[in-house]
């Protein structure tokens, strides 16, 4: 995804740590963990607007936008024969037994 998360990055200038900012906000430090690795696919605005309020800073310093190359680079593992076009490998699983 384009959208880089940098909560890492204000909890360090705070020195403050995932559980505390997590309690202060009002979410759990498993959703918390989410949006600070980037797997979040959405955050809500009142979400957000915590967690300016309590790293006093400003939604610009928590989320940024890299280019797609640059963000899938950092995604891709290295010489893994991963597939490059986008596509995932189907997975086929065996029919239980007598459904056919």
């Amino acid at each position: 995804m384009p959208i880089a998360v940098d909560i890492d990055v204000m909890l360090a200038r705070r020195k403050m740590s995932v559980g505390e900012l997590a309690e202060r906000v009002g979410i759990t430090p498993a959703n918390l963990a989410v949006l600070k690795n980037g797997r979040a696919k959405a955050v809500r605005f009142a979400t957000l607007a915590a967690l300016c309020e309590v790293l006093e800073c400003q939604p610009g310093d928590l989320l940024r936008w890299e280019a797609e190359e640059a963000a899938q680079a950092d995604r891709e593992p290295a010489a893994t024969g991963a597939r490059t076009d986008g596509e995932s490998s189907p997975r086929t699983r065996p029919s239980p037994p007598g459904s056919r």
